[in-house]
């Protein structure tokens, strides 16, 4: 961390300066896709500091790189309410940072408390591309009532035959099928409705999600990570692949294009890729990148 000093009234004030990156991810063109902010030197930052710094920032997420080399970094993320183990935009745009900035070679492994994720840079093209944990497969939810309430939905806007479940590769959003793209457009979030939902299902957030003829239309919602809706959320995209390829929808395993944001003027798409692998799932999300913007904070 650098310091630098600023001339006061009453003298010589220290300020500590923290230097960060912002970016837009899974996007092709700035001022789309999903914002982020990276703080490439955040060793020395205290964990509380770094909760505080994302919530000054505001997005949905802020990460501190804790060390890194090689190629490998270590690195915590904070929504503007919490901390989490992992998530989506944050692993490809910090590591689209380190890599374009010499800081790591790509491929690179990055470990955060969820475990260790392989992330794939090329900073040419402005993408980038992480293979996620193995899937794990939560409980069905049956109470399309509390879906619905929690959506501002009727019953009959969510799919009639496709289940509601919780899928994890790193965070497990509650999985939620709707009858069709409109359905997710319409969508919007009610928050004490959805908070019992979340809680009776065990988890932060809702993913909705309808197949469409060029691959799937979704949006997140979540209750308590200070988020709201989401523009563009990997770690939810990651499991609705694995959902999609275990029931054999949308022509998956294979690969699938979602698209995300538009109704709160973010349009991203996420590229998401399924394969087998032994008895389970082989999971890729990518999408693009772009660095839009450098500052720093300058905190005494």
């Amino acid at each position: 961390m650098s310091r630098t000093l600023a001339a006061t009234t009453a003298g010589i004030l220290r300020l500590v300066r923290i230097p960060f990156r912002l970016l837009d991810v899974f996007t092709e063109r700035p001022l789309a896709g999903n914002q982020l902010c990276v703080v490439p030197d955040g060793g020395d930052v205290d964990p509380s500091l770094m909760q505080r710094l994302a919530q000054e920032i505001g997005f949905s997420e802020t990460t501190f790189v804790v060390d890194s080399g090689g190629d490998r970094y270590r690195m915590r993320i904070f929504t503007p309410g919490s901390e989490l183990p992992f998530a989506g935009h944050p692993t490809l745009g910090t590591a689209f940072t380190l890599v374009s900035e010499g800081r790591v070679s790509s491929p690179a492994t990055q470990s955060v408390p969820a475990g260790e994720i392989e992330v794939e840079v090329d900073v040419g093209r402005g993408f980038a591309r992480m293979r996620q944990l193995a899937p794990t497969f939560g409980e069905e939810f049956t109470d399309r009532g509390l879906i619905a309430e929690s959506t501002g939905l009727t019953p009959e806007q969510l799919h009639p035959e496709l289940p509601a479940q919780v899928v994890s590769t790193g965070l497990g959003p509650l999985i939620v099928p709707a009858r069709d793209a409109d359905a997710v457009a319409a969508a919007e979030r009610e928050p004490r409705a959805l908070r019992r939902l979340l809680e009776r299902a065990g988890t932060d957030a809702l993913y909705l999600f309808a197949v469409t003829e060029d691959g799937a239309k979704a949006g997140m919602f979540d209750a308590t990570l200070g988020i709201g809706e989401d523009p563009a959320t990997g770690s939810a995209a990651g499991p609705l692949g694995a959902y999609l390829a275990a029931r054999g929808v949308g022509e998956m395993p294979g690969a699938i294009a979602v698209r995300q944001g538009d109704e709160i003027g973010r349009p991203s798409v996420l590229h998401v890729e399924v394969e087998a692998e032994g008895d389970t799932w082989r999971i890729h999300v990518g999408g693009g990148v772009r660095i839009v913007g450098e500052g720093a904070f300058d905190l005494p």
